[in-house]
């Protein structure tokens, strides 16, 4: 579909006692469709549900309901940590679930046009690991026992982008003790996603290089698609804000094939029928992207 003006209401406050702060929350939405499927995006450590426009306000333009929370992790509260920032990630994607017609209530007029059965889950960085967890990633111990199973079947689809592989011997020296939660397993993330990383992405969390961001993809039986960026550092361009600080590889044109190419596959996930990343895969810049898939061409 073609972009459409989007409206957004923020803060929507769902309570949460047993949280020590309520769970904050920003609703995007194109004004015109009917039947819009939902994305709930969880941010990258240290930011807001006022960040990753040049993602979320793509998706919303062009059909979807973008639900984005604020996690506790987050600068703008300046809440001490949680011993388990993973855990409570989860919980809030999962409360927000449990809550969505209360969400959808806060946009006038937007109740009668979103299909909250059709859901999809993204996240850069420490969200992409956060969406992971509803799609059915797993955090281990440092012993390699695996945490609890926090998959939900209400989600259909993923995008993880830029998101950490497993942990291990892959992990820098001394990353497990400062970050124990680094240590996921994909073998149980089953529902299809989108995989997106950068070639460039040198992160220091891990020993192996950029490849690292590409387990949850090649580590996974549910990731069907891997988006490589040519040249992407871990924002991809730009996705994590306008002008936002931590954006090291600034490129207008990276963001803009990882808002055309994400928006394609969470549309042919979500809606019967609509063939979007079919036609959209079959355009790509080879210079910008590459694509490689586990399944055949679908619509």
């Amino acid at each position: 579909m073609n972009a459409a003006p989007v409206v957004s209401v923020a803060p929507v406050s769902l309570p949460a006692p047993d949280r020590g702060h309520d769970l904050d929350v920003r609703v995007s939405a194109p004004v015109i469709g009917t039947d819009l499927p939902v994305v709930l995006f969880s941010h990258g450590f240290g930011s807001s549900l006022r960040g990753y426009g040049p993602l979320t306000d793509s998706w919303a333009a062009h059909g979807f309901v973008v639900v984005q929370p604020t996690h506790l992790d987050s600068r703008a509260l300046a809440v001490t940590s949680s011993a388990s920032p993973w855990r409570s990630r989860a919980d809030d994607l999962r409360r927000i679930l449990d809550d969505l017609a209360v969400l959808v209530r806060a946009v006038p007029g937007l109740e009668d046009r979103v299909d909250t059965g059709r859901i999809g889950v993204a996240g850069h960085s420490f969200g992409g690991q956060t969406a992971g967890l509803l799609l059915g990633l797993r955090v281990s111990d440092p012993d390699g026992v695996p945490g609890p199973d926090l998959s939900d079947a209400r989600v259909q689809v993923g995008v993880l982008l830029a998101t950490a592989g497993r942990g291990g011997d892959s992990l820098a020296p001394g990353m497990i003790e400062r970050m124990p939660w680094l240590n996921p397993t994909f073998e149980g993330l089953t529902t299809p996603t989108l995989v997106v990383v950068g070639d460039a992405d040198r992160s220091p969390l891990t020993v192996r290089g950029p490849e690292w961001m590409t387990d949850p993809y090649r580590l996974s039986p549910g990731a069907t698609d891997l988006l490589t960026v040519v040249g992407g550092e871990h924002s991809l361009g730009g996705v994590p804000g306008y002008e936002a600080a931590e954006t090291t590889d600034e490129d207008p044109a990276r963001v803009a094939v990882v808002q055309r190419l994400t928006g394609a596959y969470l549309r042919s996930a979500l809606v019967p029928g609509d063939d979007a990343w079919a036609r959209t895969r079959q355009s790509v810049d080879p210079a910008l992207v590459r694509l490689e898939s586990r399944v055949p061409e679908r619509a």
